[in-house]
């Protein structure tokens, strides 16, 4: 019985299996030698096109495989469901490779899986298997994890699983890993989950030690990837009710923390940083600890229109909630040039509730000016650190 060549390693010219396939710029992809023979022959176009080549052009690629099905998929997937239920790690294990050397193959099959509702199936086994012995589980769990990141936005039933008690857990005591992969791959859920449902943010605070981890990541960076998802985590977790988390962060020194790290940062961590500082003024603790930094007003109001509409919103919340009742303070924005910043931003234009706080702030500073000076934003008194 003759087998049938599957036409994704067939090569237009030779009507072969390609043995050494390369890829020219139109995308095209032949076998070497029937293409370089094609050139040599004194054509310089696409066999099957009229782009213009040349032999500098071909570019070897990875042998061509099929794409996965529906039918492989649900297979797998299947299989992941037993091995769950019997909880079965090597087999699980297995199924998880799989699922992982397809989405390594192309774009495609990483569709098609997340189609199947693989991240549902998924994370039902990393509930599984985490509310039992992390330890002699972790390897399965560490390989869903890292595929799981690659199929947001997970879907709600992944999320309540991935959301369960053990599955934070889990996750939290992969941040406390050796190796970095795992805690990328470990704060990415946990950013995804919480940005998603408030409650699992107070689910992850419920947790012991969470907040020192996440605070590490922050202090003594390890990629700035992880340093920018933990600061969306520790967001949603300050955005939250719960005054103790907000109490804590404040107590280890995250508000000064942040200013001078947002002295000379980029955008988004800037953002972040400014977001998670303004929610930390909420608590009559984190006003004191910003009272008490001197960079805490000249860095707001710097902010203000320099970095991002974004940031400028949560600058403006910030000072805002430090100015209320507080004398010194209004006095301090004044002298580092609050009042053009804010007069400028409510010209050019801004969202409605901050345009409102710009306004109190210009009606509460505007008795003070005339008994002092004030002068450009990038004059920073008694500041020795360079802006």
């Amino acid at each position: 019985m003759e087998l049938e060549i599957p036409r994704h390693f067939i090569c237009p010219i030779a009507l072969d299996l390609m043995k050494d396939p390369v890829t020219i710029s139109s995308g095209t992809t032949y076998d070497r030698e029937s293409i370089e023979k094609w050139l040599e022959d004194g054509n310089f176009t696409c066999p099957i096109g009229v782009w213009r080549i040349g032999a500098m052009a071909l570019k070897r690629i990875p042998t061509p495989r099929i794409p996965v099905s529906s039918a492989e998929v649900s297979e797998v997937l299947f299989s992941v469901t037993d091995s769950k239920r019997r909880l079965d790690r090597c087999d699980c294990l297995v199924s998880v490779h799989k699922i992982k050397k397809w989405g390594l193959e192309s774009e495609r099959n990483r569709r098609c899986i997340v189609a199947n509702d693989a991240a549902g199936v998924l994370a039902a086994a990393f509930d599984a298997f985490a509310s039992h012995s992390l330890e002699k589980n972790a390897n399965v769990l560490e390989e869903i994890l890292y595929v799981m990141n690659w199929m947001f936005p997970l879907a709600r039933e992944a999320q309540l699983f991935l959301g369960s008690k053990p599955s934070l857990r889990c996750m939290v005591w992969f941040l406390k890993s050796n190796d970095v992969s795992v805690k990328q791959n470990s704060i990415n859920i946990m950013k995804e989950l919480i940005s998603c449902y408030q409650l699992y943010g107070e689910h992850l605070a419920a947790i012991d030690g969470v907040n020192g981890i996440l605070f590490k990541f922050i202090k003594d960076p390890i990629s700035p990837s992880i340093t920018k998802a933990s600061l969306m985590v520790i967001y949603h977790m300050v955005s939250s009710p719960n005054e103790k988390t907000k109490a804590e962060f404040v107590e280890m020194g995250l508000v000064s923390l942040l200013l001078e790290s947002i002295i000379e940062s980029e955008k988004s961590y800037c953002e972040r940083a400014l977001g998670v500082i303004d929610k930390l003024c909420e608590t009559k603790r984190g006003r004191e600890f910003a009272y008490d930094n001197s960079l805490a007003m000249p860095v707001l109001v710097k902010k203000i229109l320099r970095v991002s509409e974004l940031a400028t919103e949560y600058s403006v919340s910030a000072i805002w909630k430090l100015s209320k009742c507080e004398e010194k303070v209004l006095m301090e924005a004044l002298q580092v040039g609050a009042f053009q910043k804010l007069l400028l931003l409510i010209q050019v234009g801004c969202s409605g509730e901050t345009k409102e706080k710009a306004t109190e702030l210009l009606k509460l500073l505007n008795p003070y000016r005339p008994g002092l000076e004030c002068i450009d934003s990038l004059d920073f008194k008694n500041i020795k650190r360079s802006f």
